[in-house]
């Protein structure tokens, strides 16, 4: 029996997708082979990493400036590769919305570029995002965390860079509604697989295909950071963009399964349905955590996701015992972040509304018992 999985992350795949790659683990397309056991340069795997190359493309409706690379390293390495490939001697501006956000920062601190933080919500405990964020035109990039998993909060549209380049690290999120890339301003879109799209290993990234062209230019500004000139090759979004994602060997399992992810959106009738199905399932947990004082949720209404419903009960022990409960009932995940405690459901697309509906009849069960 399958559980209902309310992890953050990893967290679960679409049952579909699973049988696929089950149905396909020892013959790939009846070929008598698994995609990860042939060259990545080979005609078999590089047909799939094409395709899901045009699938992504064809989601986000992506103009011809715009390059899809898959990645490796996850989030923590964007951290770092966004400035040493973006920062071009002016100014880096980072919107502050939480423990990611504030690693990204930590990192752009560590590689000495000039940076500012011009919105934050952390003296609210970061129970909001930040309103009239006010990016500069003339930033070398804007840097946002689009959906914050411990927190619960998400962005509903994205804030005006004046037509600087605006960097969006769409982990949690990913694939989760239609983007326009364009109208945004957006140079730089990052995300982990291991939520939304696959497993770990993978990071998506889409880039816009001048901005990848900075590592290698004379930087506009007078601010010098010690990397200018010397990024690491296997760092370069230059070097992925002109090879294709095939500089050195990819995660060729991780992408086979966002392949089946991505068929799998489809089906369901592509991002929009994606998302009013996630927009469903989001009102029912907030309508029951909002109906009296048991239960409490973190995020400013204004400010809710679509992705992590952070909430907690009265006190700690009774969290606790939610928790202990509900994995007696095959629903997993549910405990909070250790840095802010507490519950939290992630409701990502592969969770059905039949599965939010069973926590939801859970959770009265629990208030009306406790």
């Amino acid at each position: 029996m399958r559980v209902k999985n309310f992890s953050a992350g990893p967290s679960g795949l679409p049952l579909g997708v699973l049988k696929k790659a089950q149905d396909e683990f020892l013959s790939y397309h009846q070929k008598g082979f698994n995609i990860m056991e042939v060259s990545h340069r080979g005609k078999d795997y590089e047909a799939m990493h094409n395709g899901a190359i045009a699938k992504i493309r064809d989601f986000y409706n992506l103009g011809d400036e715009y390059a899809v690379l898959f990645l490796q390293g996850g989030g923590h390495m964007q951290f770092a590769q966004v400035p040493m490939n973006l920062y071009f001697g002016g100014v880096a501006q980072y919107a502050n919305t939480g423990v990611w956000t504030q690693k990204a920062i930590k990192d752009a601190k560590i590689l000495g570029i000039n940076y500012e933080i011009v919105a934050s919500s952390e003296s609210t405990n970061f129970d909001e995002i930040p309103k009239n964020i006010d990016f500069s035109a003339d930033a070398d990039y804007c840097y946002i965390c689009s959906n914050n998993t411990i927190y619960g909060t998400q962005y509903k549209s994205f804030p005006n860079t004046k037509g600087a380049p605006l960097v969006i690290d769409s982990s949690s999120d990913l694939l989760s509604r239609e983007i326009d890339f364009k109208a945004n301003n957006i140079g730089l879109f990052w995300g982990g697989a291991q939520k939304n799209a696959g497993p770990a290993g993978l990071t998506l990234v889409i880039i816009r295909k001048d901005l990848a062209q900075r590592v290698q230019a004379e930087p506009k500004g007078s601010f010098k950071a010690p990397f200018f000139g010397h990024v690491p090759t296997i760092l370069s979004y230059k070097t992925q963009l002109e090879a294709n994602s095939l500089a050195n060997t990819p995660p060729t399992f991780a992408i086979y399964m966002l392949d089946l992810v991505l068929d799998w959106i489809k089906e369901q009738g592509g991002l929009s349905a994606i998302y009013k199905q996630n927009e469903q399932k989001a009102k029912m947990l907030y309508e029951i955590i909002d109906e009296d004082d048991f239960y409490t949720g973190h995020a400013k209404s204004h400010s809710r996701s679509l992705m992590n419903v952070s909430f907690k009960t009265p006190s700690a022990e009774l969290d606790a015992r939610f928790v202990e409960l509900a994995n007696a009932q095959n629903m997993i995940g549910l405990k909070g972040h250790r840095i802010l405690g507490g519950l939290r459901a992630s409701i990502y697309n592969a969770v059905s509304i039949d599965d939010v509906r069973a926590l939801v009849e859970f959770m009265k069960e629990f208030r009306r018992t406790c």
